[in-house]
């Protein structure tokens, strides 16, 4: 009976320790982007498209072109977003999910955010 519980302890204490491991180091609350409480970034959505702000400036676009989202800063696509993928220059660069695991928001707007950040515009 004691072995058991100690098996259970260390695995809910394992289970804890991934879960906050896991979490995503910013979080969408409404047209907020959030981290540690604090907003950051803000989501502005006209139709299908996303418009990425920080401090009240425009810091880049999600355009939505058929099936694809064009990444934009200052008018030029710096990626694309299509089927879970991210792309660069038509390479792959990442996936959706992998934006997630940093931005716990919709899938455009946290691989939005991830090209942006990884673009240096954040």
């Amino acid at each position: 009976m004691n072995r058991f519980l100690l098996s259970a302890a260390i695995l809910v204490s394992f289970g804890t320790l991934s879960t906050n491991a896991l979490a995503s180091e910013y979080r969408c609350s409404g047209d907020r982007v959030e981290k540690s409480g604090s907003t950051k970034y803000t989501v502005r959505s006209s139709g299908s498209n996303y418009t990425i702000e920080k401090s009240g400036s425009t810091v880049g676009h999600a355009v939505q072109r058929g099936s694809k989202y064009y990444v934009e800063v200052s008018g030029s696509t710096v990626a694309t977003i299509e089927n879970g993928k991210i792309e660069k220059s038509g390479s792959s660069w990442s996936t959706v999910s992998e934006a997630q695991r940093t931005y716990d928001c919709p899938d455009i707007v946290a691989a939005t955010l991830w090209v942006l950040e990884k673009a240096g515009k954040l």
